[in-house]
C-alpha cells in the first residue's frame, strides 16, 4: 500500500494504477470529442442556418449545431411552438376557474432545454439585452434558475427569428 499525498491514508497499489488508466481514458475521450466537434463545425461551415444563431449573444458552436441539427424551423408557426418543443414554455396549471402559468414545463426536448438554459449562464453579468433582462428578473424576486429560464425563453424568440429569416442578429 502507498500513502495518499492529500489525505495521508494508505491507498492500495492497484487503485493508483486504476486512477492513471482512467485519466488516460478520459484524455482519449476528450480528444475524440474535440475531433467530432471539428468535424461538425467543418460540415456546418458556410451553412446560413448555422452561422446566423452564432451571432446571438451566448450561442456558441455547440449550441448552434444542436439547434440546426435538431430543429426544422419551418415546422413551427411561431416562437411559442418552438419554446414548447424545446421545453422552455411555462405550463398552465388549471384548477376550476383559475389558470396559473407559474409551473415549469416537464415535457419538451430535454437536451435542447438544458443547452438553452445553461448557455444563458454566460449572459449573467453582461450589459447586453439578455444580461439586463436577467438582472430585471432577479430584481423582481426570481431565483437564479427561474431567471435563467426566463432569459432562455426571451433569447429563443430571437433565435427563432434569426433562423426563420436566415439573417444575423443585430441588437
Amino acid at each position: 500500500m502507498a500513502a495518499s499525498a492529500r489525505s495521508g491514508r494508505r491507498v492500495p497499489a492497484g487503485e493508483d494504477v486504476a486512477v492513471r488508466m482512467l485519466a488516460r481514458d478520459i484524455a482519449a475521450l476528450d480528444a475524440d470529442v474535440a475531433e467530432l466537434d471539428g468535424l461538425i463545425a467543418d460540415a456546418l461551415a458556410g451553412n446560413e442556418l448555422y452561422e446566423c444563431p452564432l451571432t446571438v449573444p451566448g450561442i456558441g458552436p455547440k449550441t448552434a449545431a444542436a439547434l440546426v441539427t435538431s430543429v426544422d424551423i419551418s415546422m413551427f408557426r411561431g416562437h411559442d411552438e418552438l419554446a414548447s418543443y424545446c421545453g422552455v414554455a411555462p405550463a398552465d396549471s388549471r384548477s376550476g376557474t383559475s389558470v396559473r402559468s407559474t409551473s415549469p414545463q416537464r415535457g419538451g426536448n430535454k437536451q435542447l432545454k438544458n443547452l438553452l438554459i445553461f448557455s444563458c449562464n454566460s449572459l449573467v453579468g453582461t450589459q447586453n439585452r439578455f444580461g439586463r433582462y436577467y438582472d430585471e428578473c432577479r430584481a423582481r424576486g426570481m431565483r437564479h434558475n427561474k431567471a435563467l429560464k426566463a432569459v432562455a425563453r426571451k433569447r429563443l424568440k430571437v433565435i427563432y427569428a434569426v433562423m426563420r429569416d436566415a439573417a444575423p442578429y443585430s441588437a
